[in-house]
């Protein structure tokens, strides 16, 4: 099927709207919120341990651990896994802030690497390199809504006796090699944040693992080390997850596969329309690694020749949303200052630092609405190849 564009109109694109969603099952969502206020049980209970059940047979996980939110989950992944202060843990600098931040808040050093130029995931063969008798565990990030390249991960892990904990808050429902994330390492954890594929009302998170002995450890550690009766282990935090949040969660989980379906759509019919417009000598789309399920969080593309800035504010310009993932890669960031990390030392993620541009992408995202933001891309990206072309005539 060839799409070819209709003729555009004025109004405006949002980048992300959560309202047709809510529409669409307002009435089984109010029903469920009702039922907890009803009962009066908002920690945990059975809500909280039917979602965690259902999660894990959704990522075919034997355990699934609620908690806070995904921060809370990969804080408490590396500690149910022992890391802490004097251990190494290798990541991306190009993800969001948590996925750093939560090796510091459990004691740990965390040691970047570069990406790959095509899946802005981390770079398997940079992260050997990089290991030091401090490394402890491994935090590949499934960035965007596409699994690693878990296969060369899961080598160096075993022949460097490392953990894995997944970052997989953007990608519920990605597989690699026909296994989901959230199993295919010591620990998967996952954001339900509003926006991510399968959205709270609110935070939420949760942590899979086949591991039963770290499962007793994650669900100790979320709620202050309590193995009952006021009996602390040792000292966790306060991350459980309430009981509105997981009653409104099991209802979204039931649609997630359609969701996931029509987020693939979307980039099938943004690559076939922007193919059709002769525009990819401006713009770069999302590729998909063999092997890989991807569930497309974000529809990210990569915008070339320094232009990615000025296409950003043509759209704004009109009201066409979109947004940077990720404007400064975390080995610049001024906490992250005493690592010791310079400019230029990774460069695959300061160039998607430049580079990327989101568009809009969300399961309800209306024909007309993708046309228009094609049309108007297509349009910009146009103007820029002129300009190119009359710089190297001048």
């Amino acid at each position: 099927m060839t799409i070819t564009l209709s003729l555009s109109n004025d109004r405006p694109v949002p980048f992300i709207d959560l309202v047709p969603q809510f529409n669409a099952m307002s009435a089984e969502i109010m029903s469920v919120v009702e039922k907890v206020f009803t009962e009066q049980k908002f920690i945990l209970g059975d809500e909280v341990a039917n979602l965690e059940t259902e999660i894990a047979q959704y990522c075919d996980a034997r355990h699934a651990i609620g908690c806070n939110s995904g921060t809370d989950a990969l804080i408490i992944a590396l500690q149910a896994l022992g890391i802490g202060e004097g251990d190494e843990v290798i990541t991306t600098p190009f993800s969001f802030f948590a996925t750093a931040s939560s090796i510091c808040r459990a004691g740990a050093t965390p040691v970047f690497v570069d990406i790959e130029p095509d899946s802005f995931n981390i770079d398997p063969r940079a992260i050997e390199e990089a290991i030091t008798p401090r490394t402890r565990a491994i935090m590949p990030v499934h960035l965007f809504g596409q699994c690693c390249d878990m296969e060369s991960i899961w080598r160096l892990a075993q022949k460097h006796d490392l953990h894995i904990v997944e970052d997989a808050c953007q990608a519920i429902g990605s597989e690699y090699q026909g296994r989901r994330a959230g199993v295919l390492g010591s620990v998967g954890c996952f954001s339900f944040f509003p926006t991510k594929n399968l959205g709270g009302a609110g935070d939420g998170g949760m942590m899979t693992t086949d591991d039963p002995e770290v499962a007793q450890r994650l669900k100790r550690l979320r709620v202050h080390g309590d193995i009952g009766q006021y009996e602390h282990l040792e000292v966790g935090m306060n991350s459980r997850l309430d009981s509105l949040q997981a009653a409104v969660l099991r209802v979204k989980l039931r649609q997630l596969e359609s969701w996931t379906i029509a987020r693939q759509e979307n980039a099938r019919r943004y690559g076939e329309m922007f193919r059709n417009e002769g525009v990819l000598d401006t713009i770069c789309l999302p590729k998909t690694g063999p092997h890989r399920r991807h569930v497309y969080n974000q529809y990210c593309v990569r915008v070339r020749h320094g232009h990615r800035d000025q296409l950003m504010q043509e759209l704004k310009a009109k009201k066409i949303g979109c947004a940077v993932y990720y404007p400064k890669p975390l080995h610049l960031q001024t906490c992250f200052k005493g690592l010791g990390c310079r400019p230029g030392q990774f460069p695959e993620a300061e160039a998607a630092s430049r580079d990327i541009l989101a568009l809009p992408s969300y399961p309800e995202l209306p024909l007309a609405d993708q046309e228009r933001v094609v049309s108007v891309v297509s349009e910009v990206c146009r103007e820029l190849r002129g300009n190119r072309q009359q710089r190297r005539a001048a």
